[in-house]
């Protein structure tokens, strides 16, 4: 039996920059936080003659090749492992869709558990950009890199995305006394929607591929709003940090007319008004996760509870992907 466990992220800036279609020309920039909020992937070897997975659906099939799950086929493949007597399952704290990364946490626990059943030792830059090759090469999905990225590392990381697909890694400078504030005074707020990451990006990526200007120079001011907020942040000036949270969803918005709704704003402006600095959309946009920070947490908390909208408190995880129980 071998569990491993994937936490999911937010974005603390430069979000949308980590798409290939935008990097390779300009290179990017973003901030992400691991969370303990994890994806879980349990394998366990059987004396069933099949390849047992267990995820939203059950299959039981014969080979590798006939496994429809996009993502399992794929890793199995890469990792070399094509025997049955095999049982994949997965579980998730937070629901797929929801703006939180799960899919590049996904591919790393699976890929992480697939190389510990071999007695593989993988670092976590190795691990991303596997999980990477799988979602963005050999599925073709028009999403970013920070995901499978943040999953493998943990913690609170910076990233440069270079024009050669070439990644680097390196931890926020944060003073304890500024991590501790950030921790306590970042909120997350469950909208009721979930929606498709791929779906929403695609537009995005469609229009940097075509090299619109609008799409380009709002990512290039999105760029220098992470570099904002690292520099926010490693001050210590959380305030700031919060306005340009603000910022950032204004200018996230402009990118695609699925990236918010009526319901959303109207929600995003309660806040603002009682408690919340700054905030934004957490992910691709759409639906999901609302997160802010706030100067007056339990007016805020008060005022989304009113307005209908869960709360899922949080911490950051500083382990990335890791083997949890292996026997």
């Amino acid at each position: 039996m071998i569990v491993v466990r994937s936490p999911l992220r937010i974005s603390l800036g430069g979000g949308g920059t980590d798409l290939p279609s935008y990097y390779r020309d300009h290179s990017g920039f973003l901030i992400a936080a691991a969370i303990d909020k994890y994806v879980y992937i349990t394998l366990h070897q059987t004396f069933v003659d099949e390849l047992i997975i267990k995820y939203s659906k059950l299959e039981r099939v014969k080979s590798v090749d006939d496994v429809e799950h996009p993502i399992i086929r794929e890793a199995l493949n890469h990792i070399g492992v094509s025997a049955p007597y095999l049982e994949i399952s997965s579980m998730a704290d937070i629901p797929a869709g929801t703006g939180l990364g799960s899919s590049g946490s996904f591919t790393t626990a699976l890929l992480k558990a697939l190389h510990t059943l071999k007695k593989n030792l993988i670092h976590p830059k190795e691990l991303a950009e596997q999980a990477c090759h799988i979602e963005l090469n050999l599925l073709n999905e028009p999403i970013g890199k920070q995901d499978q990225y943040i999953a493998a590392y943990g913690g609170i990381t910076c990233f440069n995305f270079n024009k050669n697909d070439q990644v680097e890694a390196w931890p926020l400078k944060i003073d304890q006394e500024t991590l501790f504030n950030l921790e306590d005074n970042l909120l997350l707020f469950f909208t009721g929607y979930s929606r498709s990451a791929s779906h929403i990006l695609k537009e995005q990526d469609v229009k940097s591929k075509g090299k619109d200007k609008d799409m380009t120079e709002n990512l290039h001011f999105i760029k220098e709003l992470g570099l904002k907020s690292q520099e926010a942040l490693e001050s210590g000036n959380l305030n700031e940090f919060g306005d340009l949270m603000n910022v950032h969803w204004e200018r996230k918005k402009q990118r695609s007319s699925n990236m918010s709704n009526d319901r959303i704003n109207e929600w995003y402006e309660l806040a603002i008004k009682n408690g919340a600095v700054g905030g934004k959309m957490i992910g691709a946009g759409g639906g999901g996760f609302l997160m802010f920070y706030a100067d007056d947490k339990a007016k805020l908390r008060h005022v989304m509870r009113q307005a209908g909208l869960q709360e899922v408190r949080f911490r950051f995880d500083f382990a990335g992907t890791q083997v949890i129980a292996q026997s």
